[in-house]
């Protein structure tokens, strides 16, 4: 099952479970049929060691900053990612879909932008501040590395018969 064709060719598979597991990031938890699960959980765990080796390599840079008003420049302090982070966050950036931050309900646009602030990728952001140190810390209590995800079995979809499940983090 580790190269299940799922019945669709090439570009279409690998649109579908690159769907797929940026709907896991963002979501938390997915519906699908038990083959569909198989792959994602696959790729998923893989992004998610990937995260996880590198989400603390940061660097302090001071970069001299222009601030709105005035002319004079300051030095600040800055964290960048370090190398091995920046080429994580590239790696999954290829394989995960952008998902922009979306306004809820009754929000005016100033607390959008201030609640968002100044992230462009959310769906990174969230890999690398949310999973990446939660499972970091389980992987190191476990002793286990992955077995993030579990898959539970839901009903018989009536239309195909095809076995659905939900996949969800741990």
């Amino acid at each position: 099952m580790s190269n299940a064709k799922l019945g669709k060719r090439t570009d279409q598979r690998t649109a579908l479970i690159r769907g797929q597991v940026t709907d896991l990031f963002w979501y938390g938890k997915l519906e699908t049929t038990e083959a569909r699960a198989k792959s994602v959980k696959r790729v998923a765990e893989k992004l998610l060691t990937v995260a996880m080796d590198t989400y603390q390599d940061t660097v302090t840079v001071k970069k001299n900053v222009i601030e709105d008003g005035k002319k004079t420049k300051e030095k600040k302090e800055v964290q960048n990612d370090g190398v091995k982070k920046l080429a994580a966050r590239r790696k999954i950036a290829a394989y995960v879909y952008d998902k922009p931050e979306l306004r809820l309900k009754k929000e005016t646009p100033q607390a959008f932008k201030e609640r968002t602030g100044d992230v462009n990728h959310p769906i990174l952001e969230k890999i690398f501040n949310v999973y990446a140190p939660k499972y970091d810390k389980r992987r190191k209590e476990v002793g286990q590395g992955g077995g993030y995800l579990r898959i539970v079995r839901k009903d018989i979809r009536r239309g195909d018969v095809a076995t659905t499940v939900e996949l969800q983090w741990v």
